[in-house]
């Protein structure tokens, strides 16, 4: 479920509101955007996978929220942690590039 997003980091572009399939964030006019119904969030992690600053944190659990502080998130490198791991953004090594996803398509299947 969203969880975070950064004030502090936020350029205000509105990609997590034009992204979001559930309708989570709300515009604000001369802001940043707000969570403004985050019981409605899928997990899906688009708005995390646009967010050009990182300034996103998803967390994995879809049931509850986990309550976690902006300065403990960006301290464990959870603010834009999914669209790291999937390599989206500059400097990034994309997923397909990864050693790991050879050997998965080596495999033999059962």
């Amino acid at each position: 479920m969203i969880e975070l997003l950064s004030g502090a980091k936020c350029v205000s572009c509105n990609q997590c509101v034009n992204v979001c399939p559930t309708n989570v964030f709300e515009r604000v006019e001369n802001g940043i955007p707000v969570i403004a119904r985050q019981s409605d969030c899928q997990t899906c992690f688009m708005c995390e996978l646009y967010c050009p600053v990182d300034a996103l944190y998803v967390a994995p659990d879809a049931e509850g929220l986990t309550h976690i502080s902006e300065e403990t998130a960006a301290e464990q490198g959870l603010l834009g942690g999914y669209r790291e791991k999937v390599g989206w953004g500059p400097g990034r090594k994309p997923v397909a590039g990864h050693e790991y996803m050879y050997q998965l398509s080596t495999k033999t299947p059962f």
